[in-house]
Formats: C-alpha cells, structure tokens, sequence
C-alpha cells in the first residue's frame, strides 16, 4: 500500500470536514467529487465566474445520494471578506484553494480583475482561514511563476521574473503564504500545477485550453491552430494526479508545509506530439482525424518550453502520479468525446470557426 493509499484510508477511517473553493470549476469538482467518493463533509464556494453549475450536477451523478448530503454550497466570491468568513467557520478542517481567474490571455486584457482576484481574494482566503484556525490550506499555484527562467526542469527554489499579470498574481500568492507562516505561524502549501487536463474541462470560450479545445475541434472537423512551430513543449498532468497531490498536502506532517511543490509528470510532450496523441487516441475511439493543423505566431505571455522536476514532491508529500499523459489522454477521452457530441449537437446551427489554442498556463 503506497501512501497516497494509506491516506484514503485514513480519510475513509475518520472523515474530516473540507472547504473547497472554486468547487465549480475543472479542478474543484474533480475534487469535490473525489472527496464525497471517500465519504468527506465538504462546503464548496465558487461565484461562477469560470465555474459552471452542470459540473456539480455532473459531481451529483458520480456519487451516492447519502454522500451529496454531505455537500453544502456557498454561491459568492471570495473577494468578499464576509463571504470568505461564511465558508471557513463551522469547523472546517482542511481548504484546498482553487478559485481563481486563470490565463495568460485573460489576464493581459483585464490586469486588474485577475489581481482583484487572484491576489485580493487569495488575501481574504488567507485572513479568514487564519482566524478560524484550520488545520491546514493548500492552494493551487502555478509552473507560470518559472517565468522566464531557462533551466529545464523546473526545480521549486529557482524561478525567474514573470511573463503576464497571471504569472505575477500566483507569484503575490506564494510570498503572502511565506509571510503568513513567518508573521503568524499559519502555514500552507501551495501546487504549483502544470498543464493540468481531464473531465469537466472547458472546451469552449477563448481562454479554453489546449487539449479540450483541439479535442472539441478536431471532432467537429475543425482546423486546429498552433501558435508557433509546434516545438513548444509542456509537462502535461492528468488531474487524477493533481487530485492525488492535493489530498497529500492537505494531511502532510507539520514539517512539510510553508513549501511549494511542483504537481506534474517531468514529462517533455511538444505540441506536434499532442496533436498525433489526440489523433491516435481518437481514432481508437472512432473517430477519424483528416484535417493537419495550422501554424501562426507565437502567443505573447507563454514560454517555450516547461518541465517539472517532482522529486521534492514525491520525497516531501509522497507524490508519486499515476498516469503519464498518453494515460491520461485515454482515460479523459470518452468523457471528452460525450462532450463534445452533446455540445455540437446543442449548437449544430454556429457556422464553424478555427481552434487557435496553444498551451494554456496553470
């Protein structure tokens, strides 16, 4: 029995009571659900901003109707303080914090509403914890904090200056974490993820990523784009593990925490490599890909190339991921695939339009 399974069981032996922020959206309801599944109180916030209420109805499908009664959610936004204080009382035990506005792109158009969020509302989330006296909060961080430091892998204690107001907030985030525990003795962990993929992860809109986007146009017969050569290369995590390294965070020894880890594969995939990974793994799933992709400038804000180094993680936390992406790929693709059908069918009359992603940021 390997440690992340000894945590589930200790979890399922005495059940804590959980908050998880942003429980809408991709990563949240991967992990709202994973921990109803283990039988877990758990109080969900998210303003459904990037959220969406058909993920917790999807959550609601997944698991037994006793265990969605242990689920309580708060509708609000955490750059209300009052709201923030709302969720963490009533004896919460542990916060996985994930509510946040993501993307490069998203966040050089509105600079200002990413750090009302990212940073003012990470702030709150700090504060209120911290009065409650919660055993532990662990938050999603982000591999765009690297920024423009070249060393490949990434290695946690070595990063460079950012590249977009995104990188900059998840950076604000780790130093008021640091002055937190230094100020107050209330540490925390934060993950910084790279490329996460998997269910419930939005294909549409323009701040989409990469795979569901590419998945979504290359079903449809749609030309995907890649913004650059297709050299461009990530680290691709499915989010069964981000799953796995929340849970092992959140129940990590007093020692492990005031840190960040990188939540990753250490895999190297380009984005030519992706392209005939999803072309394969659709094919294996009945559908044939016949359009080759296109190629336009690079995208302002990203960097070429991204890879984690996970020993810290695995030697710290016990991390050790389940599934490399071609995995991951596959066992993301059926639901990817539901989908994308059910979409398409919703909205047979759009005229059809290019899928332009490149790899989005975490």
């Amino acid at each position: 029995m390997n440690h992340f399974e000894k945590i589930q069981c200790e979890l399922r032996k005495h059940p804590r009571k959980w908050l998880v922020t942003g429980c809408a959206g991709f990563i949240g309801s991967n992990l709202l659900e994973a921990l109803l599944k283990l039988d877990q109180t758990v109080v969900g916030l998210d303003n459904f901003a990037t959220g969406y209420q058909h993920n917790l109805d999807e959550v609601r499908e997944q698991v037994s109707a006793m265990q969605w009664a242990r689920f309580n959610f708060i509708q609000g936004d955490i750059r209300d303080s009052s709201t923030c204080k709302q969720a963490v009382n009533g004896g919460i035990d542990h916060i996985l914090h994930q509510a946040a506005l993501g993307s490069v792109p998203r966040s050089l158009e509105d600079p200002v509403a990413t750090n009302d969020t990212n940073i003012n509302g990470f702030l709150n989330m700090l504060v209120a914890s911290r009065n409650a006296g919660v055993k532990s909060f662990v938050y999603a961080a982000s591999s765009s904090t690297y920024g423009d430091h070249p060393a490949l892998p990434k290695v946690e204690d070595r990063i460079g200056k950012p590249l977009s107001p995104y990188a900059l907030t998840k950076y604000v985030n780790e130093l008021y974490a640091e002055v937190f525990a230094r100020c107050y003795g209330f540490k925390t962990i934060g993950l910084r993820y790279f490329n996460v993929f998997g269910k419930r992860q939005d294909p549409n809109g323009a701040y989409a990523a990469v795979i569901p986007k590419w998945i979504a146009a290359m079903i449809n017969d749609k030309q995907v784009t890649i913004n650059g050569d297709g050299r461009t290369s990530r680290d691709f995590c499915f989010v069964a593990n981000a799953i796995q390294a929340n849970l092992l965070a959140a129940m990590a020894r007093e020692d492990r925490k005031d840190q960040v880890y990188n939540v990753a594969v250490s895999d190297v995939t380009t984005l030519n490599q992706l392209f005939s990974y999803l072309t394969r793994i659709l094919h294996a799933n009945g559908i044939e890909v016949t359009r080759e992709p296109a190629h336009a400038e690079f995208r302002k804000g990203d960097v070429m190339h991204s890879q984690a180094d996970i020993r810290k993680a695995t030697r710290q936390l016990g991390y050790v991921p389940e599934y490399r992406i071609y995995a991951g790929l596959e066992a993301a693709m059926p639901w990817y695939v539901e989908q994308t059908r059910k979409t398409k069918v919703s909205t047979n009359s759009v005229p059809r339009q290019h899928a332009s992603p490149v790899a989005a940021e975490n």
